[in-house]
């Protein structure tokens, strides 16, 4: 399932803040926490805030672990609904190469549906800690 999602400041959509909002969201903090957050990481590792360097890093700070998803694509291609209908419990960030969505309780919460991307992988947050 879909639930608009965006809780940038100034309303914007489509400025490259995925990985804010979706920390955001799945961490139960402002964006900008999330924000602030995410350039401290990257000013310490001397990369990008939305880098997948800076997010590994900090999600794992967080307690969450990272899963690879097996490619299906061209034949079966598995999206971000998908994962969702079959994750109805806990905390999750998606990331598809371009693009990174939180799901939250088999919903995926995004300020545009996305369900039609294809993640390749996902992070879990650790049970007990959610």
């Amino acid at each position: 399932m879909y639930k608009y999602y965006n809780p940038n400041p100034r309303n914007r959509n489509g400025v490259g803040d995925c990985t804010v909002r979706a920390v955001s969201k799945a961490l139960g903090i402002s964006w900008e926490a999330a924000y602030i957050d995410l350039v401290i990481q990257g000013y310490l590792l001397g990369d990008m805030p939305s880098s997948n360097m800076v997010m590994d890093s900090y999600l794992k700070s967080q307690g969450f672990t990272k899963h690879v998803i097996k490619d299906t694509c061209p034949e079966d291609c598995y999206t971000v609904s998908d994962f969702a209908d079959e994750h109805p419990s806990g905390i999750y960030i998606l990331g598809t190469g371009t693009h990174v969505v939180a799901v939250d309780s088999g919903t995926y919460c995004d300020s545009w549906p996305s369900g039609d991307e294809s993640p390749i992988y996902y992070y879990e947050k650790e049970k007990g800690l959610w």
